[in-house]
């Protein structure tokens, strides 16, 4: 049974920094590309951050040079670090392989406010 378990949300000031880690279980891990989601209230669910299984990373332009997206495959983990955050990252943060799998979970929540 493929399980993410996203953590390390919170509450934040604007400039802060947050670093985001999502553990995986039931999968090969290694050999997925994977990608951190968010989804804001009243907004539909977008795609920040993508890394493939060779490393190589894209970020959606709202958050690039601010956030970096990396991972671990010795311990099955992906992390987002979020740097200079704003009021408007304030989202649930998601993991999930990217392409056609449905392996969401409850996400982890991010508020950036003073």
């Amino acid at each position: 049974q493929v399980q993410l378990v996203e953590s390390g949300g919170g509450l934040v000031q604007p400039g802060g920094s947050l670093r985001l880690s999502c553990a995986a279980s039931g999968i090969i891990f290694s050999i997925y590309a994977m990608g951190w989601y968010r989804q804001a209230p009243g907004k539909q669910r977008e795609l920040v951050a993508t890394i493939t299984s060779g490393g190589s990373t894209n970020y959606v332009d709202s958050v690039k040079g601010r956030f970096t997206i990396s991972r671990d495959n010795a311990k099955n983990t992906l992390y987002l670090q979020m740097n200079s955050l704003k009021p408007e990252d304030t989202a649930v943060y998601y993991c999930n392989p990217t392409g056609p799998y449905n392996y969401w979970s409850q996400g982890t929540q991010v508020t950036v406010s003073s």
